[in-house]
């Protein structure tokens, strides 16, 4: 899996609320919960995102509340891959669940710019920023599936076709 984008930066301690505000947790339309995507500290951000776009992040990023619009909403915008300082465990379990890639660095984030490019390749567990190659964490080949597939549902939808078809046990 490899991703390519100009980078978004934002800092430690974002959480769901700021991502998603819980006014608009009624709705379900992930084009429109994408629209209203970090609206308390960058209005309008959507218009400045890019399909393949990285968010880059400080620590404990998607903290607060628990709520899957929040990664939805990340995702719907064209946001290709979050890597962090660290994570909110449930955010990070819940961008996972919908296929969203996020990932570890706290040193590729360190030398992140807003604007600059960057690179990642999950499989190979690397993400390059300013010319410079970080390692992430690689993922288990469950979870790589997961996010190929476009989430656990699809993923566990693959699965149990696949065995009823005989082709795992």
């Amino acid at each position: 899996m490899k991703f390519e984008g100009n980078i978004h930066v934002f800092g430690d301690h974002i959480d769901t609320d700021v991502i998603i505000p819980a006014k608009y947790l009624s709705q379900s339309d992930p084009q429109v919960l994408a629209s209203k995507c970090f609206e308390p500290v960058a209005d309008n951000f959507h218009a400045r995102v890019a399909a393949g776009d990285f968010l880059f992040v400080g620590e404990n990023f998607g903290c607060g509340s628990s709520r899957e619009h929040a990664p939805i909403a990340i995702q719907a915008m064209g946001i290709s891959c979050i890597v962090a300082k660290s994570f909110a465990r449930i955010f990070y379990r819940s961008a996972i669940n919908i296929g969203l890639p996020v990932v570890t660095s706290p040193s590729a984030v360190d030398a992140a710019r807003q604007g600059d490019h960057a690179q990642a390749n999950l499989e190979e567990g690397w993400v390059v920023v300013g010319g410079q190659r970080y390692p992430v964490p690689p993922y288990p080949n469950e979870v790589l599936g997961i996010i190929q597939a476009g989430g656990l549902v699809n993923h566990m939808k693959r699965r149990l076709l696949a065995q009823a078809q005989g082709a795992i046990a």
